[in-house]
């Protein structure tokens, strides 16, 4: 399965519910700092229901050492502005889908980074700004798993 990041997430409750798409996708999660709250906020804590101890969540403190940590990986960026979609994207295990801040999205910095390997989009009507955090990443992992058959799941 391609990892789910989250850059700079501050809303809990997105965070909560990626913890539970985690569990249940067997997709890693890895949550770039800073925080915009603290890992034992109890809106996450209730958003993840009992799903934390089966999901796989890691704490980078910057996007460079989540990308240290994984050198080969194809570094997926998702953005409004893309023009790529996301069911153009062959995806491979090991690929990192990271999604920006609610609701600023990826900062150009981050989008101009040298490992970036691609900018992507999940398709919206027009005049829309965006999807909520985990909403598009549930999209992205689930289109994902759906090419390799579900593997493992039932």
């Amino acid at each position: 399965m391609p990892r789910i990041a989250f850059y700079e997430p501050r809303i809990p409750q997105n965070t909560g519910n990626a913890i539970r798409l985690s569990a249940v996708t067997g997709a890693a999660l890895d949550l770039i700092e800073p925080l915009g709250f603290d890992l034992s906020e109890p809106k996450l804590k209730r958003a993840g229901l009992d799903y934390h101890d089966l999901a796989s969540v890691t704490v980078y403190p910057d996007l460079d050492a989540l990308l240290d940590a994984f050198p080969r990986a194809r570094v997926l960026a998702f953005t409004t502005r893309a023009s790529t979609r996301y069911t153009d994207i062959h995806y491979e295990p090991g690929d990192i889908l990271l999604f920006g801040p609610e609701p600023t999205g990826l900062p150009p910095e981050v989008l101009a980074h040298e490992r970036i390997t691609a900018e992507v989009r999940i398709p919206m009507l027009a005049g829309r700004r965006s999807l909520n955090l985990t909403s598009s990443a549930s999209i992205a992992i689930y289109e994902a798993w759906r090419q390799s058959d579900f593997a493992s799941g039932a």
